[in-house]
C-alpha cells in the first residue's frame, strides 16, 4: 500500500534547520567538520614541542596521533547511529561540547599519559561530531542546485582541514606554545556551538529503532583491530603478532558484522546504504583518496621541511595554494557540472589528476625550487582532490532516508579515516624501507643519507599514484553514467518506517 504521506513528515523532522537560516547552518557545520579534520594534522606540528616539555620518548610519540585515530575510526558509524537515534542536533552539540572539554585537558595535560587519554577522548567526541555534521548538510539542503553549492564547499573544507592544520599548528607552535594547537578548539567549538544552539532544529526523530548493539560491538572492534594493527606496522613491522594479529581478528570481526547486519532486526548499518552503486563507489572513493593524500601532507611536509629547510610556518604557507585551488576547483564543479553529467566522469578524472600530481612529485630532489618545482604538481593534486570529495560526498548521502542519514554519513568519514590511517602506515612502512634500502653497502655520505630520503619520499608519492590509478579503475566502473537520480533501494525503507 502506498502511502507517501506518512514518508514525508520524517525528513522534515530531521530538516536541522530553518529554510531561511540554510546558509548559516553551513558555517556552523562546516567550522565543526574543520575543527575535527584539522586536529588529524595540527598535533602533528605541535609533536616535538611537547615532547620535549612533556619528555616521552620517540617510540611513545605515534600514539599522541593513534589515540585520536583509533577512537574516531572505530566509533564513527555508532556515532552516526546515534545521531540517526536520538537526534542530529542534540548529538551535534554534545560532541562539540565534549571535543573542547578534551581540547582543553589536552592543552593542559601534565604528563604523557593525560595527553593520550584526552586525544582519545577527542577522537570519541569527534565520532560523534562529524556524522552528525554531515547529517544536518544532507538533510538542510533538499534542493538540487543548492545542495551540489553546499556540498562543494563542504567538500572543499574537508579536504583542506588536513593542510589548514598544517599551517594553524605552525603559527601556534612558533608564536605561542604547542598547547595552542589544542586550546585552540575551544574557539572553534564555542562559535559552532552558538550557532548550532541558535540554527538548528532539534530535530527528534519519530521512528527510533533499537541500537544493534551486537553491530555495534563487532564493526568497532573490527575498526579497531584494523587501524591498530597498520598502526604497529609502523613501529613493530608487518610479521609482528602485534600487527598481522590484529589484522586478521579485524578481518574476522568486520566480516562477521556483515553477515549479522543481514539477519539484523534493526540493523547499525542497513545495507541498503551501502549496496546502491553510486553510493558504494563514493565510500570506496573517499577510502582510496583518503589513502593517497597523505602522500602529500605527509611526505611532502617531510620533504620541504628536511630538504629545503622550511620553518613548519612555511610550510603551511606552502599548502596554501593547493588549498585555494580545491575550494574554487569543489565549488564550480558541484554547482555546475556534477547535476548535468554525474560522478563518473568526475571522480575518475579527480582519480587521474591525483596519479599525476603524485607522479610528478617524484621528480623532486635536493636542488628544487618551490614555484618551479612543487607548486605544480601540488596544484593538479589539489584539483584532483576537489572533483573527488565533494561529489562523493555529495553521492554518497544523497537519497538516504531520514532515519539512515546519520550512518550514512558516518560511512563517509569511516571510508576516509580508516583509509588515511592505513594510507599512513602502509606509505612510512614502504618509505622506511626504500631508505634502509638504499643505505644497504654504501658509505652513510650526507650526499648518501639525504639521496636515502629522497629515495623514500619518491617510493610513498608513487605508492600514493598507484592508489588513484586504482580509484580511477573503480570509479569508472562502479558509478552509473549521467546525473544522479533517486534509486528504488532509498525509497523503501521510508514507506516501511
Amino acid at each position: 500500500m502506498k502511502a507517501p504521506p506518512p514518508s514525508s513528515p520524517a525528513p522534515a523532522a530531521h530538516s536541522g534547520a530553518a529554510h531561511e537560516h540554510r546558509w548559516l547552518v553551513l558555517g556552523v557545520i562546516a567550522l565543526a567538520q574543520l575543527m575535527v579534520v584539522l586536529d588529524a594534522t595540527i598535533v602533528n606540528i605541535a609533536l616535538p614541542s611537547a615532547q620535549q616539555e612533556l619528555g616521552f620518548s620517540d617510540g611513545n610519540r605515534q600514539w599522541i596521533v593513534t589515540a585520536y585515530a583509533l577512537a574516531f575510526g572505530s566509533l564513527l558509524l555508532l556515532g552516526g547511529r546515534i545521531a540517526d537515534l536520538v537526534g542530529r542536533k542534540t548529538v551535534f552539540l554534545v560532541g562539540l561540547v565534549g571535543f573542547a572539554v578534551a581540547s582543553a585537558l589536552g592543552g593542559a595535560a601534565p604528563n604523557f599519559s593525560v595527553l593520550v587519554i584526552a586525544r582519545a577522548l577527542q577522537g570519541l567526541f569527534g565520532a560523534l561530531l562529524a556524522p552528525a555534521a554531515l547529517s544536518l548538510l544532507t538533510t538542510t539542503f533538499t534542493d538540487p542546485r543548492e545542495r551540489a553549492k553546499a556540498f562543494g564547499i563542504y567538500g572543499a573544507v574537508a579536504g583542506a582541514g588536513g593542510a589548514v592544520g598544517l599551517l594553524l599548528g605552525g603559527l601556534l607552535t612558533e608564536y605561542l606554545d604547542w598547547r595552542w594547537c589544542l586550546y585552540v578548539n575551544l574557539a572553534f567549538a564555542l562559535v559552532a556551538f552558538l550557532g548550532g544552539l541558535r540554527l538548528l532544529h532539534p530535530g527528534a526523530p519519530a521512528d527510533r529503532p533499537k541500537l544493534d548493539i551486537p553491530g555495534t560491538v563487532l564493526v568497532s572492534g573490527g575498526l579497531f583491530c584494523v587501524v591498530y594493527g597498520f598502526s604497529n606496522a609502523e613501529t613493530h613491522g608487518w610479521r609482528s603478532p602485534l600487527t598481522w594479529g590484529f589484522l586478521a581478528g579485524g578481518a574476522v570481526l568486520l566480516v562477521a558484522f556483515a553477515w549479522w547486519q543481514t539477519r539484523a532486526t534493526h540493523p547499525l548499518l542497513p545495507l541498503r546504504v551501502v549496496l546502491d552503486r553510486d553510493r558504494g563507489a563514493s565510500y570506496l572513493a573517499m577510502f582510496i583518496s583518503g589513502a593517497g593524500m597523505f602522500g602529500v601532507f605527509l611526505f611532502l611536509t617531510y620533504y620541504l621541511q628536511q630538504m629545503l629547510r622550511y620553518t613548519p610556518v612555511k610550510t603551511g604557507l606552502a599548502f596554501m595554494p593547493m588549498v585555494a585551488v580545491m575550494i574554487v576547483v569543489s565549488v564550480i564543479v558541484q554547482n555546475s557540472v556534477v547535476h548535468r553529467v554525474g560522478a563518473k566522469p568526475i571522480v575518475p578524472l579527480g582519480m587521474g589528476l591525483g596519479a599525476a600530481g603524485m607522479a610528478w612529485m617524484t621528480a623532486l630532489d635536493a636542488t628544487s625550487s618551490y614555484a618551479a618545482h612543487v607548486l605544480p604538481p601540488l596544484l593538479i593534486t589539489g584539483a584532483g582532490m576537489a572533483l573527488i570529495f565533494a561529489p562523493a560526498m555529495s553521492l554518497a548521502t544523497a537519497g538516504v532516508a531520514a532515519h539512515d542519514a546519520g550512518v550514512a554519513s558516518a560511512m563517509v568519514n569511516t571510508s576516509q579515516q580508516v583509509g588515511g590511517s592505513i594510507g599512513t602506515a602502509l606509505l612510512n612502512t614502504l618509505a622506511t624501507s626504500a631508505a634502509a634500502n638504499y643505505l644497504r653497502g654504501k658509505q652513510p655520505t650526507p650526499d648518501v643519507v639525504v639521496n636515502s630520503q629522497l629515495q623514500s619520499y619518491s617510493t610513498a608519492y608513487w605508492w600514493s599514484a598507484g592508489f588513484f590509478l586504482v580509484g580511477l579503475l573503480f570509479t569508472v566502473i562502479l558509478y552509473r553514467k549521467g546525473p544522479p537520480t533517486p534509486h528504488p533501494v532509498d525509497a523503501a525503507p521510508v514507506v516501511a518506517h
